[in-house]
């Protein structure tokens, strides 16, 4: 069976091709023009070359197909154009879902974020019911995730076969970016984290997050999702599982929210003349309000994905970062 894999080159999406491919599928992945393909290297799969923003370039590379995992997204936390976001996570997932229509696929599996579901904030976990709405949104990724999420589910009614998958937060191998999570660890490994903030994150494998897409395939109720998530850690229990893993100490200085809020409106203003990435996000610094805790039963109860413990996919995100020249 031949499945077209968006998003491949990066973090989740080059997880989700290697676990196709150990399952015996023939994978064809989209990658950009100039992309940078490391992630790919060495694999057998087919690459197709095209853009989420033309939609007959996905039709033609979806021909064949049987089934579509659409992982690809903008991800970061501050943009110089923020239209450009829009234009991938929501304009380049109408295009793709367009294509998979037109297709006939017999499934089709968006790659969503736990970021566009409800969460109390408090430390109670949210769930794939958690009321939510667009002004709970932080930041642009989060809005063009949400809105992307509507426009996936609006396809629904036109016969496209999909489930929606939630991922928490990821970590491993091959975040080759990294991922803001990933920062995080690299910082880390740097001794660049002398303090931190009191906040928390659900924690996932990305090799469990990858196994949970097919899972979804094969098990998933079409019009349904699912939240991909492990473990709920508050930020301070995350250093110290990466403090027994590698002997660094952890941080032991707990930064009041407010300040690091003012130093964030400061940074972003200064970005937005300088045109280069803030030191400190303002969105991140603003999602870091909320404990970002979930409740995954759903996902591993209908979906039979079980999972690894947190401090391996600690420690192997860790290996990685070393061997691949992240860690002076």
């Amino acid at each position: 069976m031949k499945v077209f894999v968006t998003g491949g080159t990066g973090f989740i999406g080059a997880s989700l091709a290697r676990e196709l491919l150990r399952e015996g599928y023939s994978v064809r992945a989209l990658v950009r023009p100039g992309s940078d393909r490391r992630n790919l290297a060495g694999l057998d799969l087919e690459l197709w070359e095209g853009d989420l923003r033309d939609r007959h370039s996905l039709e033609r590379g979806l021909a064949g197909c049987d089934t579509l995992y659409h992982a690809a997204a903008d991800y970061r936390l501050w943009t110089r154009r923020p239209a450009e976001m829009y234009e991938i996570n929501v304009g380049g997932t109408r295009n793709i879902l367009e294509a998979a229509l037109r297709r006939g696929l017999s499934r089709v599996v968006y790659t969503s974020s736990v970021g566009t579901l409800g969460n109390p904030g408090n430390g109670v976990p949210g769930s794939e019911a958690t009321p939510v709405t667009l002004a709970d949104m932080v930041g642009h990724y989060k809005k063009s995730k949400f809105l992307a999420e509507r426009e996936a589910e609006s396809f629904l009614a036109r016969g496209v076969p999909l489930v929606i998958v939630n991922p928490s937060t990821p970590v491993g191998e091959l975040d080759v970016k990294p991922t803001p999570t990933g920062r995080i660890i690299v910082d880390f490994l740097n001794r660049r984290m002398p303090a931190y903030l009191d906040t928390g994150l659900n924690i996932i494998d990305v090799g469990d997050c990858a196994r949970g897409h097919l899972l979804a395939a094969k098990h998933g109720k079409v019009g349904e999702k699912y939240i991909l998530g492990n473990e709920n850690l508050t930020l301070r229990e995350i250093f110290a599982l990466l403090a027994q893993i590698t002997g660094i100490p952890a941080p032991r200085v707990r930064l009041p929210y407010t300040p690091i809020l003012m130093a964030a409106y400061v940074n972003e203003a200064i970005s937005r003349v300088t045109c280069r990435e803030p030191l400190i996000p303002l969105a991140g610094v603003q999602m870091a309000r909320k404990f970002m805790y979930f409740d995954s039963t759903k996902g591993t109860r209908d979906l039979g994905l079980s999972l690894g413990p947190v401090a391996e996919a600690l420690r192997k995100a860790v290996e990685w970062f070393r061997s691949n020249g992240y860690v002076r």
